[in-house]
């Protein structure tokens, strides 16, 4: 029997995560495994709840760390109501977004690193992805994505500016140089087909 897996997608507003979610987990079913897709803020009741509460309102709607214990009481929520239990009974879990996002958005400011680690052993027992793949993408290429497909109607942590959004996307470039047993970098450009390709060529290590 193969080993249940956690995968997760980060990146950067517009590098094509919630696309690659999708033809990443009909490639495993391809492959016979069950997956089961999910999304950070949210993937269970309680988390989806916290969603609407982080991802809504003026940009000053929340201090940096009220905005943080938010995101960790939702994945809280999600490893246990969601992620634990889909692992447990063997299926692949595929999130679009986990902890590195909370680590690159919050991390690098009014609190550190550290800080958002150790809140995660606090809500979630340390629990980590088995493999995490940050998709790359040049700036001004995800700026331009992200507009198309939200209409130039971001939510509020998308709606930051440039700088800010740079600032992410080093931070995940970081996390992949420093943790390169568990994160890998993807070049997220071209063809969508190919991208996924490069995504399934990095878990050739997990695959049956």
């Amino acid at each position: 029997m193969t080993a249940a897996r956690f995968i997760t997608l980060e990146g950067g507003e517009g590098a094509g995560k919630s696309t690659q979610l999708r033809a990443l987990a009909a490639a495993l079913r391809a492959r016979g495994l069950e997956v089961v897709e999910t999304r950070e803020p949210g993937g269970s009741p309680g988390a989806e709840a916290i969603r609407d509460l982080v991802l809504t309102g003026s940009a000053d709607r929340w201090s940096p760390r009220a905005e943080a214990l938010l995101f960790a009481a939702a994945r809280t929520d999600h490893v246990e109501r969601t992620i634990r239990p889909a692992l447990q009974r063997g299926a692949w879990v595929v999130s679009d977004r986990f902890l590195d996002s909370s680590r690159a958005y919050q991390g690098m400011g009014e609190l550190t690193d550290e800080d958002i680690l150790t809140l995660h052993r606090i809500g979630s027992g340390g629990f980590m992805p088995d493999r995490t793949f940050v998709l790359t993408l040049p700036d001004a290429e995800a700026e331009s994505r992200a507009h198309i497909r939200d209409g130039g109607d971001s939510d509020r942590i998308g709606g930051r500016d440039s700088a800010f959004h740079h600032r992410v996307t080093q931070m995940f470039s970081r996390f992949a140089a420093m943790e390169g047993d568990r994160v890998r970098a993807i070049d997220a450009s071209g063809d969508a087909q190919a991208v996924t390709a490069r995504l399934l060529e990095g878990l050739d290590d997990l695959l049956p």
